[in-house]
């Protein structure tokens, strides 16, 4: 698959270059960004120089010879990169969150599913294995009440700090909807959609450019609720993430490490399973890809796992937990695409 990277930053440096070689059969063949010599650069490491440097987007979905799109800008373009998409019947990955505000999110929901044309929100998150592994396993548990997730780390600087986007973010959240969305693409590929959140939030560090602090209780379409605690602007504390989900027939708890499997009506008849999960499985970025690769291959958005539906959900879950802490906590309606 020949492929046009749009926005040639650090993850699509970092990040997607590695994937594509990983993945295979995904090669470089145009690039674009506001800064050329960016670009130029890139196109170095990407294609041994090989790739074409255009001058604008639209050059890259005019050229006959690129097969699909890889877009990495800010969020507030996502839903113009689409629209050329769309237009031109060029597939197009692009990184999440889907966009900077609901309304956005909404259009980008619409136009796709009135197109044909294979659109994939890069969500890393729905592809790890731990993702997969937990929701075969929920399903030996009975009925799902209950679950404790949680997420937080102490305060590190690192080259996303210095970015226009994490500094002055445009996407409602900032800091907590950018990383956040992960979060909420592991509980409901696991447990299903959110329906409604009572949150807090706060922000501890001025790096983060808006809050970076979350707490919530959430409640879900099936009736089971629990709470989702994202916080990674501490002093000095051990990074813990972990997801318990308890039911009436068992439990199963990820620790960030292995999942253990708990099944049994009460505490007296009792048996549990380990599964350990190897280290490069917290990185899906590599089967995001693939993915992809399958659905412009077929040119069928059927198979796209990571949908602009469900990349709404996450988004717009985020976005009620910053809703209800406006409103002192106060329950907020998780809105629909």
């Amino acid at each position: 698959m020949k492929i046009g990277v749009v926005g040639t930053g650090i993850f699509a440096t970092d990040a997607h270059v590695p994937a594509f070689e990983q993945a295979g059969n995904i090669q470089v063949t145009a690039a674009y960004n506001r800064t050329k010599s960016k670009a130029e650069k890139f196109v170095e490491v990407a294609s041994n120089g090989q790739a074409k440097v255009y001058d604008s987007i639209d050059e890259v979905f005019s050229d006959a010879n690129i097969d699909a799109v890889d877009g990495l800008l800010p969020v507030d373009n996502n839903l113009e990169l689409v629209k050329k998409a769309i237009a031109a019947g060029k597939p197009l990955a692009f990184e999440k969150p889907i966009a900077h505000d609901l309304d956005a999110a909404k259009k980008i929901v619409e136009l796709t599913n009135k197109s044909d044309v294979p659109i994939m929100v890069l969500e890393n998150w729905c592809f790890h294995e731990r993702t997969l592994k937990m929701k075969e396993l929920v399903k030996k548990i009975g009925k799902v009440e209950l679950f404790l997730y949680q997420t937080t780390k102490p305060f590190f600087i690192s080259k996303y700090h210095q970015t226009a986007w994490r500094q002055k973010p445009k996407h409602i959240g900032g800091f907590i909807s950018d990383g956040g969305v992960h979060d909420m693409a592991f509980i409901t590929e696991v447990l299903g959609d959110v329906a409604e959140v009572n949150a807090r939030t706060s922000q501890l560090r001025e790096q983060n450019g808006d809050i970076d602090t979350l707490n919530a209780q959430l409640r879900l379409e099936s009736g089971a609720f629990g709470s989702f605690t994202y916080a990674k602007a501490f002093g000095a504390a051990d990074s813990t993430l972990s997801f318990q989900i308890f039911g009436t027939e068992g439990s199963v708890v990820f620790d960030g490490n292995s999942i253990v499997l708990r099944t049994g009506p009460d505490g007296n008849d009792m048996s549990s399973e380990t599964f350990e999960l190897a280290p490069e499985s917290v990185n899906g970025v590599v089967s995001e890809f693939k993915n992809f690769t399958e659905a412009v291959k077929t040119n069928d958005k059927s198979v796209i796992v990571s949908t602009p539906a469900k990349s709404f959900h996450h988004f717009a879950t985020i976005v009620a937990c910053t809703e209800s802490s406006k409103k002192n906590g106060n329950t907020v309606q998780v809105s629909k695409a």
